[in-house]
């Protein structure tokens, strides 16, 4: 009897070690960087696997299944830990083991860790699981939360009002057919990166600069009628002159026009409100994002199907990230020192990790734009075309499985430098937070559908 006893409250002090534990970790990563995974131990048995006594409380292995997504190159301990409360969340869900709340709570699990998921993009799904607490502290808690993004919504729709009057009266989309006409999926992405409500005039220049990653692109894949004529256009933006323009075909002259203008614009706003004169840096990250657009034209023009390494060191300047992540840094202003300018032109890592998750992800094959015409390759092609006896589905587990291992890279530079701001941190985790859903397209048009129900739709009790 007293060995039942002493067990059962072994076992409640288990689950609540483990919820603990899992709050220290998170915790401790956000005053002391580097925090040790030993603090996992004592949750190993003496075989050296994940004590099947946790089993018996869900919360905590969700909990342990959340903290394994904060890992690092090298942290065994958090890749068993993944992988045991994986399995052990979809066995119940396979046995119908919960309700339909803790079956929806795992789901959600699953698929939206929440370290690499916008709560912004999730949490309004849970609103209506609340409908009954509408007495004591968790109905004010609701309510307040109710409130709140209310007030924001109303923000950000200011701001996409601000955004559609400066494209209408920009013009570029009357005058280049050929480009896609998307600006709420751009200022999502602004949205996405920049989620403090007091950067709201971040957000609306970063979403005119996001606008041209998209014009350029099109400008490569859908108007370039010739490979010369894309040399050409890559030529002025690298010389960045007005004059040298003038030789262009008339829709890559009004191209480039309006981004000589707009960076002009921002740099001057970014100088008179931080001091610091961003022209040169943002004028290099258009050139070699222009350089890796010809790249790619050059490839399809011949034929040619790169290594995929190749690719992917091309694929990762392509995929924009880089622009993005540079106006965020210079519109932020915090720590615009020379040193750390010097570093951002030079592409750093927390950069170049949020543009391989990107890049990975939208060449996983499950990426359509409909609203894209062109021709773009992508890492999975290479990859097959060099592994020829590699099924495609193994080749997609290896591309899962390296967009795991950069997530562990971009953890060590967001969660334990401190070279760069907090602010600037967040922005690369939050961009490659939103990849998942930014590049994946199906019937029922998620994107669209988060859109609507982030911006417009009102929250229903």
């Amino acid at each position: 009897m007293y060995r039942i006893d002493i067990d059962g409250y072994f076992l409640i002090f288990f689950y609540l070690t483990l919820f603990l534990t899992k709050l220290q970790f998170e915790n401790l990563l956000e005053i002391k960087p580097y925090t040790s995974t030993e603090v996992f131990d004592k949750f190993i048995d003496k075989r050296g696997k994940f004590n099947q006594r946790l089993c018996g409380n869900m919360k905590g292995i969700r909990d342990l299944y959340e903290a394994s997504h904060l890992s690092i190159a090298g942290e065994d301990i958090l890749d068993e830990a993944e992988q045991f409360s994986k399995q052990v969340l979809k066995e119940r869900l396979l046995g119908n083991r919960f309700d339909n709340h803790e079956a929806k709570l795992v789901r959600n699990t699953l698929q939206h860790p929440s370290h690499k998921s916008m709560a912004m993009f999730t949490g309004r799904d849970f609103f209506g699981d609340f409908h009954s607490m509408n007495n004591g502290w968790l109905g004010s808690f609701k309510d307040f939360a109710k409130n709140d993004f209310s007030l924001q919504q109303h923000l950000h729709q200011q701001e996409i009002r601000q955004i559609f009057r400066w494209w209408r009266e920009l013009g570029l989309g009357n005058e280049l057919k050929y480009a896609r006409n998307q600006p709420l999926k751009w200022y999502m992405c602004s949205l996405a990166c920049l989620t403090d409500p007091t950067l709201s005039e971040e957000r609306v220049e970063l979403t005119k600069a996001i606008s041209f990653i998209y014009i350029i692109d099109d400008t490569f894949d859908v108007y370039g009628t010739s490979l010369h004529e894309l040399t050409m256009f890559t030529d002025v933006v690298s010389r960045w002159d007005i004059a040298a323009s003038e030789q262009l075909p008339d829709c890559m002259k009004i191209c480039f026009k309006a981004l000589y203008n707009l960076n002009n614009e921002i740099s001057t706003k970014i100088y008179r409100k931080h001091g610091f004169n961003p022209t040169h840096s943002l004028h290099k990250a258009w050139e070699s994002l222009c350089k890796a657009f010809l790249v790619e034209a050059e490839w399809f023009a011949s034929d040619n199907i790169p290594s995929g390494e190749e690719y992917l060191r091309n694929g990762i300047i392509s995929s924009g990230v880089h622009i993005v992540l540079v106006h965020i840094f210079f519109l932020l202003g915090q720590r615009l020192t020379q040193q750390n300018v010097d570093i951002i032109d030079g592409s750093p890592t927390i950069i170049s990790s949020s543009a391989k998750i990107l890049r990975l992800w939208d060449d996983l094959g499950t990426a359509k734009d409909e609203n894209q015409e062109g021709n773009d390759g992508s890492y999975m092609d290479c990859l097959l075309m060099e592994h020829q006896d590699m099924s495609l589905k193994r080749a997609r587990e290896q591309v899962m499985s390296m967009i795991s291992d950069t997530w562990k890279n971009l953890n060590q530079d967001s969660l334990f430098e401190n070279t760069f701001p907090i602010t600037f941190n967040k922005a690369c985790l939050n961009l490659a937070r939103t990849v998942p859903l930014m590049y994946s397209y199906d019937n029922k048009h998620y994107i669209e559908d988060h859109i609507n129900s982030l911006i417009y739709d009102t929250v229903i009790s």
